[in-house]
């Protein structure tokens, strides 16, 4: 527990502090009810014109971009910590290499700690709101008790496996020196795969077998289609498995880069 106990109060703190930006988070929920509606119209229009039988119903995928704008913060990867970025840039990492702990660990912390306070001052508003709508725009409830345990499963991994992916954008600027290169890289890619752009389920078979292949459809696609039923529950619990090793693999290959790295930073002064 000595081990732990560094990294989980830095966890309680970041987070307590970004509970306190309360007015930042009201005006998100109102820009995230803006672009849940504009994408509902969207699909909506997509959907009166087709007239085959889709891999995910309307009323799943109305859904599904709710419970997209409600967790943004937790799955969109260009959401950033600025600090980190300068410690790296300005060559304050200095200071962090004086510390008895982890860097990893210790990043890993604060990151994860800064998308849960931010998802959870934003998330129940638009959420509570999403279920009163009228009809063609309301979120519908999971189908049964242990469909809904099984999405607070997948997207508790989701996020974990998020945060370990995005500690590679931040091992990334220690070479590229770029924060917003490796955003714009990670975040443009990383949106796509996960299914933001468009439900993995609407893609065509042969880019649905790439996206397989990649960590990203983990953190969004999956724990939300999880949600409305659309991935049965047997297939679920084989997904939360996937995410489970994927979040082992990419915290050991990002502890391995990261020490690759920092042996190569060079703190200029005296």
């Amino acid at each position: 527990m000595k081990g732990i106990s560094p990294y989980y109060a830095v966890f309680r703190l970041r987070l307590l502090n970004g509970m306190q930006y309360r007015a930042a988070a009201l005006a998100g929920v109102a820009t995230q009810f803006f672009w849940g509606f504009i994408y509902i119209m969207i699909f909506q229009a997509f959907y009166s014109q087709v007239i085959a039988t889709q891999p995910i119903s309307l009323e799943d995928l109305v859904t599904y971009l709710w419970l997209q704008q409600s967790f943004l913060a937790l799955i969109m990867l260009w959401f950033r910590d600025n600090e980190l970025f300068d410690l790296i840039t300005t060559g304050n990492i200095a200071y962090e290499l004086c510390r008895p702990i982890g860097i990893y660990e210790y990043w890993y912390s604060k990151l994860l700690a800064q998308r849960l306070s931010n998802t959870l001052l934003r998330c129940f508003p638009i959420l509570l709101l999403a279920f009163f709508l009228p009809a063609s725009y309301r979120m519908t409830l999971p189908p049964n008790f242990q469909t809904f345990i099984l999405f607070i499963m997948a997207l508790s991994l989701g996020l974990l496996v998020l945060v370990a992916i995005s500690m590679f954008i931040y091992i990334s600027v220690f070479i590229t020196l770029s924060p917003m290169g490796s955003l714009l890289i990670f975040g443009v890619l990383g949106e796509f795969f996960a299914g933001m752009v468009v439900p993995i389920p609407l893609m065509p078979e042969w880019l649905q077998q790439i996206v397989y292949l990649l960590p990203f459809h983990l953190t969004a696609d999956f724990p939300f289609r999880v949600y409305s039923g659309n991935i049965p529950n047997k297939e679920a619990l084989q997904g939360i498995f996937t995410q489970l090793l994927w979040f082992l693999v990419l915290s050991f290959l990002g502890k391995w880069t990261l020490r690759k790295v920092m042996k190569k930073v060079i703190v200029q002064g005296g």
